[in-house]
């Protein structure tokens, strides 16, 4: 425990990456002091660009802008909304933040500040990774999702029309500020969403964790601080391990924090983005995989069966009427996994453990799909 600038104690989680290395805080009652913490960390900062989800302007991205813009420690403060959902993760909204950059007179000491969830992160670090070929960078997620997963790990991106995040670049933050206090805000359906990829690490590496969940998972679901915290601190540590082990996906080793994921993507692109949080997406995305774990041998029914229970415990969905396994193939067909036109997956072997499987058969991946309906 260590205590942040004139703040509350606050955990703070290494990530481990050499010259690129970056501390993530996880507390409560952050945000208040997240200008001092920012400053810590950037002490030359004179220009902050932040960019915000329109849903969290207020209070939280107009309260940190206030920080920022006063005190012994003020600076310029430019600032931009982007309106909520993936829609805006797209190519023609990273050219206009890029043009309202360069307006705001941008220029390689600014620092770009990411004030929301994970769409806004992921565009945001992309225009920071890009900005005159790369700017520095602050995380402050507001959404339990982006607090466990995309603000941690240097992936920055949008979305083409018929692909999920394959334009980007890896582009590691300075700093991720994580304060439980700006769930209390969040809708509860959007909070119930960042459950599964939760729960997702407690299956690909943690099977002690697993269980803390299954036990806790009603305090979560309250949205406990204290418990809360410990998910994110526990969830934050394995993907910091995850990442600081392959950060760039060449040794494979970080493809295992996709695990649902391939079903998940094809599930939100073919039943269209926004119908499906990504979150819930993910949950059913993992109960398929680790269906097609059981019709290939690798894992037994009681690790779907806990699985399941955990995920519905957290009110999360695990069946999909809709899946189509004849749209979404072609679309997991695109997958970055994808290897010589084979579907590849992370599959469960059992709880804590995951191996990268390649050369399915589709007959396979129908199956796992229509068990799922």
């Amino acid at each position: 425990m260590i205590p942040s600038p004139q703040g509350p104690p606050s955990t703070t989680v290494h990530v481990p990456l050499g010259d690129r290395s970056y501390e993530i805080d996880i507390t409560s009652g952050l945000v208040e002091h997240a200008a001092a913490r920012i400053h810590e960390v950037i002490p030359d900062l004179s220009h902050a660009i932040v960019i915000a989800d329109l849903a969290v302007d207020e209070p939280w991205a107009n309260q940190i802008c206030e920080g920022l813009s006063t005190g012994s420690q003020k600076m310029r403060v430019s600032r931009r909304t982007v309106p909520s959902g993936e829609p805006s993760k797209s190519i023609a909204e990273f050219e206009q933040l890029l043009n309202w950059v360069l307006e705001e007179g941008g220029d390689r000491r600014s620092v770009v500040v990411a004030v929301g969830g994970g769409v806004i992160g992921d565009l945001a670090g992309y225009v920071a990774a890009s900005f005159t070929r790369g700017i520095r960078f602050i995380q402050i997620p507001t959404t339990l999702l982006a607090m466990v997963d995309s603000s941690v790990g240097g992936k920055t991106g949008v979305n083409l029309p018929g692909a999920k995040n394959m334009v980007g670049a890896f582009w590691q933050p300075n700093l991720v500020l994580i304060d439980t206090e700006v769930l209390s805000t969040l809708p509860e359906r959007s909070f119930l969403s960042g459950l599964a990829e939760v729960v997702k690490y407690g299956v690909i590496d943690d099977a002690e964790f697993f269980a803390w969940l299954e036990t806790n998972s009603k305090a979560l679901i309250a949205r406990d601080s204290a418990s809360l915290r410990y998910a994110i601190q526990v969830s934050c540590q394995c993907k910091a391990r995850v990442v600081g082990e392959d950060e760039r996906e060449t040794t494979g080793r970080r493809a295992i924090l996709n695990y649902g994921h391939t079903f998940a993507h094809a599930i939100e692109a073919t039943a269209g983005y926004g119908k499906l949080l990504h979150g819930e997406a993910v949950s059913i995305g993992m109960q398929m995989a680790a269906r097609l774990a059981i019709d290939l041998g690798l894992t037994n029914e009681t690790l779907l069966q806990r699985q399941t229970d955990l995920l519905t415990a957290c009110q999360l969905p695990t069946r999909f009427p809709e899946a189509d396994p004849a749209t979404m193939l072609p679309v997991m067909m695109r997958d970055k996994k994808v290897a010589h036109g084979k579907l590849r997956f992370i599959l469960p072997t059992r709880l804590g453990k995951v191996e990268f499987v390649g050369d399915l058969e589709e007959a396979a991946v129908v199956r796992a799909i229509q068990a799922s309906r």
